[in-house]
């Protein structure tokens, strides 16, 4: 049976990692409804107050105590969170403890260390990604393809833009994408621009009715977006990607997240996460 409950992602930086292994953790329990709320950048004791207030106030609300992931790095704001009545997960009191005994060591506990380990290289390259990625969206360009980790190809609306700008923004991949057209499969042949780049190809394909889904709510009604147009040009798209010995992915029931990673893996691209 469905209950409602609010689980709360506190963090004195982004909170994003408090969130994403929150969505990791709560994925493994279906039929359970969740409220979701993020607070980031908990910096302070005043922020710390209010953290404890809202939690409080979730906890009159449902009737259940709330769950609180936390990323909190200083201890004092950490104990001063548990004067809430919730469960409280601490990323931190998990994991550092027997880190410092494995290392023989203690930890600093310093506040934004995770935002500062990226040097600025780092963020110049992600940044140029984004721009290079950007640039080469849905076949706008063929200008500079040299300069491409990889380049996705598909129908339209397979999910290639949103998997390209992942990989930018991620992991710094130069990721460039071009769509599958009728006048492709017609000629039963690749785009010429991308001929010369074979070995930087990778395709993503879609079920017929999630491709129609899609299409429908970009162009209602239109051939473009039928279930019958859709099947033609998946169809045809696998025929020519086979053919020309193209490594695919279907994109219907994977996240953008699981789609990159794949991709990451089977293509051999080995970048840090940002």
């Amino acid at each position: 049976m469905s209950v409602n409950r609010t689980v709360f992602f506190i963090s004195d930086g982004t909170g994003i990692t408090a969130e994403s292994l929150g969505h990791s953790l709560l994925s493994q329990f279906e039929g359970l409804a969740f409220r979701q709320v993020r607070i980031p950048f908990v910096d302070s004791p005043d922020k710390v107050l209010e953290c404890v207030a809202q939690i409080r106030a979730a906890r009159a609300l449902d009737g259940v105590r709330p769950v609180v992931i936390s990323t909190l790095v200083n201890p004092e704001a950490a104990q001063r969170l548990r004067e809430a009545d919730a469960l409280i997960l601490d990323f931190f009191a998990t994991f550092i403890a027997p880190l410092e005994a494995e290392f023989h060591a203690r930890s600093s506990h310093a506040i934004g260390k995770s935002r500062k380990v990226a040097t600025s290289l780092d963020y110049t390259n992600r940044i140029e990604a984004v721009n290079f990625t950007m640039a080469h969206d849905d076949g706008v360009s063929s200008i500079g393809l040299d300069e491409a980790d990889i380049i996705l190809v598909g129908v339209s609306r397979s999910g290639k833009t949103p998997t390209s700008l992942y990989l930018a923004l991620q992991f710094g991949v130069k990721a460039a994408n071009f769509p599958l057209i009728p006048e492709d499969f017609e000629r039963n042949k690749l785009p010429d621009d991308l001929e010369s780049h074979r070995e930087k190809l990778f395709g993503l394909s879609i079920s017929p009715d999630r491709l129609a889904s899609i299409r429908h709510a970009r162009r209602p009604n239109s051939t473009y977006a039928s279930l019958e147009n859709c099947r033609y040009e998946i169809e045809a798209s696998k025929h020519l990607m086979t053919r020309e010995g193209i490594k695919w992915l279907d994109s219907s029931t994977k996240s953008i997240e699981e789609l990159s990673a794949t991709i990451m893996q089977i293509a051999k691209l080995d970048r840090p996460s940002y």
